[in-house]
């Protein structure tokens, strides 16, 4: 039996590879220069070219966004919800008061307290808003007497506006300068 030869190991035998002259592109180092020299244009045609193929991808199901529809940049397709925060936002609120005399005392830029007095004169108020601006005190109509009480106009929370409309038309409203 003649000897075992490992295999992989009966190689050809090697040959030289011929001298090449180096490759040159022609142009290639003027094109590189303008390159360098334009670097703020070729960093901004990258960054736009990135952009458009990430737009153009778009929001991929499952890839981290909890709700895609709602990805910015993208048109949303449902109603839009309102947010906790906006019943915080000032909105201005009519408001009678029951003392025509006292609400004449009033200007623009005073706070007040608004106060729902209790039925039957048994001295049950409740303070409705607290440190509100006044943003209008308007004239009265012709028409109108002191027992109509006053209009003035108060700048306050939505939700304060709500409960002061409220009020308005169960009780009577008086105000304090704070």
């Amino acid at each position: 039996m003649p000897p075992r030869v490992p295999p992989c190991t009966e190689a050809p035998p090697a040959c030289e590879v011929p001298h090449f002259a180096p490759v040159r592109v022609r142009g290639a180092h003027r094109q590189l220069h303008r390159l360098v020299r334009h670097r703020r244009r070729a960093v901004a045609a990258g960054l736009a070219v990135t952009a458009a193929a990430l737009v153009a991808a778009g929001p991929q199901p499952g890839a981290g966004a909890s709700d895609t529809r709602q990805t910015r940049g993208h048109p949303v397709t449902e109603p839009v919800r309102e947010r906790h925060g906006t019943g915080t936002r000032p909105v201005a609120a009519p408001v009678r008061i029951a003392d025509a005399a006292t609400v004449r005392l009033l200007s623009p830029g005073d706070r007040v307290d608004i106060v729902a007095a209790g039925d039957g004169g048994t001295g049950d108020a409740s303070v409705i808003a607290r440190g509100v601006r006044v943003t209008k005190v308007p004239e009265p109509v012709g028409g109108t007497t002191a027992a109509d009480g006053a209009l003035v106009v108060i700048s306050v929370p939505r939700a304060t506006a709500h409960r002061l409309a409220g009020a308005g038309a169960t009780t009577r409203l008086a105000v304090t300068l704070c």
